[in-house]
C-alpha cells in the first residue's frame, strides 16, 4: 500500500495523531464538605501525558482526589469533601492542550 510520506516517522513507523481535547472542563459551584467531579473528553483512547492540576499543583490519585478514565476517553477528577483550600483553578492537560475551570 502507498502512504503519504508525512504520515511516517523517521524510523518508518506511522506517526500518532495528536490527542486533542474534544469536550473541556466546565466551572462548578460546590459547597464545603461536598464532592465535585470534573470531566474532560479527549479525541483518542488511552491518551498518555495527561495531568490534572489545582492552582498549578499537580494532583495525584489518592483518597481525596480520585482520578479515573471512563470509556477510554473521558478523564475525570473527583475532589472529595472539598474545603476552602480546594478553591481555585482546575487544569486538565493532555500533551500541549489544556482546559481550565
Amino acid at each position: 500500500p502507498c502512504f503519504p510520506f508525512h504520515d511516517l516517522t523517521t524510523d518508518g513507523h506511522f506517526a500518532e495523531p495528536d490527542v486533542t481535547i474534544v469536550s473541556g472542563l466546565t466551572d462548578m459551584v460546590v459547597f464545603e464538605g461536598d464532592d465535585v467531579t470534573f470531566r474532560c473528553q479527549v479525541s483518542h483512547e488511552n491518551a498518555r501525558d495527561v495531568e490534572w492540576k489545582l492552582q498549578d499543583v499537580a494532583l495525584q490519585n489518592n483518597e481525596m482526589n480520585e482520578i479515573s478514565v471512563e470509556k477510554g476517553k473521558i478523564h475525570t477528577l473527583t475532589l472529595r469533601k472539598v474545603t476552602e483550600q480546594d478553591i481555585g483553578t482546575i487544569t486538565f492537560r493532555v500533551g500541549p492542550h489544556t482546559s481550565t475551570a
